[in-house]
């Protein structure tokens, strides 16, 4: 009998694999403006403001930041803009989200709206599945749009059963 090496034709493909757990944040932070309010209904400006400025905002560094208010306060418009802007000023990404959920999806938004696309130019793709469940569904959507109009071909799942999109 013959002695046959195994080739893994995927591994020699010009299939190139999308992971969108390749732009999972590393570190999320929340800040909940609730912690903020008087007696849990009322932000007081000038109180807010200087609660704010004794915050240390070293443990949001390398952070996305979820801002949002876990109470059924109503605020100010101008609430959420400041914690933003307090971020801001050290460069940590945040977004204003009332849920984990719509959370991940305003960040992958943003996150695939920075990717340099180019390498997926004429290529065929695949878009792994079934990872982090907190990968929205809206960032595999999202992914699918862009690459419509750039990739060869696209599928999902895995290599070895996909399912082809286009």
């Amino acid at each position: 009998m013959a002695n046959h090496e195994i080739i893994n034709k995927v591994a020699q493909s010009s299939l190139i694999t999308f992971n969108l757990e390749d732009y999972f944040p590393a570190k999320v932070g929340e800040i909940d403006i609730a912690q903020f309010l008087d007696q849990g209904l009322l932000l007081r400006e000038k109180e807010y403001r200087a609660a704010l400025k004794t915050i240390d905002f070293k443990p949001f560094n390398n952070s996305v930041v979820r801002i949002h208010c876990s109470s059924d306060a109503i605020l100010p418009a101008w609430a959420s803009i400041l914690v933003a802007a307090k971020l801001g000023e050290h460069k940590i990404q945040c977004f204003w989200a009332g849920t984990e959920s719509e959370f991940y999806s305003q960040y992958y938004r943003w996150k695939l709206s920075h990717i340099n696309w180019d390498e997926f130019h004429g290529k065929p793709v695949i878009i792994k599945g079934c990872g982090n469940s907190k990968i929205p569904q809206d960032a595999y959507i999202h992914a699918v749009g862009v690459l419509n109009g750039i990739a060869k071909k696209i599928s999902y799942g895995e290599a070895c059963s996909s399912v082809p999109l286009r």
